[in-house]
């Protein structure tokens, strides 16, 4: 079938994601998390920090139940995005290992980004210091086996083509509750609620979704790859997955989430 795509996966550093693939393709990534946001509970007046925005769509959620919030993000063009959609909220670039806010919150929430940071005790110190005496940190990200049968197939197809020392460029963490239950509290935090969720996740756009999903997602496997090589490369990983991962004219990413709550002990003012 003929791909209308562009093949083009040319080195993108994370702090400039395409906002408007973001938008048009990738939906799901917000979509899929309002009973997280119900495990947030926002209750208003709460002042609330929003890791890892992207372009605000949750963000402005939480400021429906009337609660104050600031969300952050590395990317500049996802913040510019939030700014166009959501002009009365405040956004800043930053994140999670360099939160230079000097406010403290009675919440951090953040949905699909820790597992891009694998500094994880300089984020849980930063949220730690963020949080007002109990506060609490409410997280959604993925877990330990997430995209296992994608990461797999990367790998092969990399192996293939010659550039084996391009799996190094791997930027993502995936812990088990276990391991991530041991850093929280290790920093002092009370987890009170921690899952483990198998979440199959059909990817927009039919046909061209597994490659619109590499090319927002996984652009630094291909650093350094001549573009033609990229197009053989992403047309194998496809191939490799297509058994396993596409039916009826639809690819579904093997997704796998860890949901957390802890809390900072104390009491809130």
């Amino acid at each position: 079938m003929e791909n209308n795509t562009t093949n083009n996966f040319s080195n993108i550093s994370f702090n400039q994601w395409n906002a408007e693939l973001y938008e048009s393709k990738h939906s799901f990534v917000s979509n899929l998390a309002i009973d997280l946001l119900e495990l947030l509970s926002p209750q208003s007046g709460e002042k609330i920090l929003d890791l890892g925005c992207g372009t605000g769509h949750l963000t402005y959620k939480i400021t429906t139940k009337g609660a104050k919030v600031v969300g952050i993000d590395n990317a500049p063009t996802m913040i510019e995005q939030a700014h166009r959609c959501y002009p009365d909220i405040k956004f800043l670039v930053g994140d999670g290992v360099n939160i230079g806010l000097k406010e403290t919150f009675d919440a951090v929430f953040s949905n699909a980004v820790l597992h891009w940071i694998k500094e994880q005790k300089k984020v849980i110190r930063n949220i730690w210091r963020v949080l007002k005496p109990g506060g609490r940190f409410v997280s959604e990200f993925g877990g330990k086996g997430n995209i296992k049968t994608i990461v797999k197939s990367i790998y092969e197809a990399l192996d293939a083509a010659g550039y084996s020392s391009n799996k190094q460029l791997n930027p993502w963490y995936f812990p088990s509750i276990g391991e991530y239950a041991t850093l929280l509290e290790s920093q002092g935090f009370v987890l009170t609620f921690a899952t483990l969720l198998e979440r199959p996740t059909k990817l927009e756009d039919g046909e061209n979704g597994l490659r619109n999903w590499l090319k927002m997602f996984a652009t630094c496997f291909f650093e350094g790859i001549p573009e033609k090589k990229q197009s053989i490369i992403i047309d194998d990983i496809e191939n490799r997955l297509r058994p396993h991962l596409y039916k009826k004219g639809k690819w579904t990413a093997d997704y796998k989430r860890i949901r957390i709550m802890a809390f900072k002990e104390g009491n809130l003012e």
